[in-house]
């Protein structure tokens, strides 16, 4: 699974590095290394929704706040 989040300026100022790094915490706890790639990415043109961010290439909108229910609900129903 590859999992994308916008790193541009708009992002980034509503929290794209806090969700990198609550995603990557999460991966590593639920030891996911191996079955999920992040990656970064400049802007995929859905600034006003929140910090982007796909799965594959489904866009969801995540934020800081939102992270840990995104990962319980998008990606672990999608790894196992």
């Amino acid at each position: 699974m590859v999992i994308t989040i916008c790193i541009g300026s708009s992002c980034h100022l509503k929290g794209s590095r806090s969700v990198i790094q609550g995603l990557q915490k999460k991966i590593q706890d639920n030891h996911l290394t191996s079955k999920i790639e992040l990656n970064g990415s400049f802007c995929t043109g859905e600034c006003e929704k929140g910090v982007c961010v796909k799965i594959d290439e489904e866009l969801f909108s995540v934020s800081p706040e939102t992270v840990d229910t995104f990962f319980e609900d998008e990606v672990l129903r999608r790894v196992n």
